[in-house]
């Protein structure tokens, strides 16, 4: 019986945990991108602005996004982008890559950031919409 309860507890935990992680909104994170549009574009026929496109931002190098200047601090920060790191990032720019152009004071909700990393990393480098 002991053991049947454990495995209970186990298989809900595993459920709750993915369930926190389908949590993320992707339409949520595209209104919050609107934050982000005045320097940035994603999607089909992306073009860099006053900051570089970001299809394909996950897996992608920093400093890396074709006919962009990037800053010397970016371009040598080592940084390939994931979940993590963008997470980190986007709290505060300058304190995770010092030097960099970017001047955006940072997203400090947590929930925010989900969102937003869910609508940026569903789109490729082509600007498809991952399947």
């Amino acid at each position: 019986m002991k053991k049947l309860t454990f495995g209970a507890l186990m298989i809900l935990t595993v459920t709750a945990t993915a369930s926190a992680a389908m949590a993320q909104d992707a339409a949520a994170g595209k209104t919050s991108f609107n934050k982000c549009l005045a320097c940035h574009a994603i999607g089909e026929g992306a073009k860099n602005k006053v900051g570089p496109e970001l299809n394909g931002l996950d897996g992608r190098h920093s400093g890396t996004a074709p006919d962009y200047n990037y800053s010397d601090a970016n371009k040598n920060s080592g940084i390939t982008w994931n979940e993590a790191t963008f997470k980190e990032y986007i709290k505060d720019p300058k304190a995770k890559i010092p030097g960099t152009k970017m001047a955006f004071a940072g997203i400090k909700n947590e929930t925010e950031i989900n969102n937003l990393w869910a609508y940026v990393s569903q789109f490729d480098k082509d600007g498809k919409i991952k399947q």
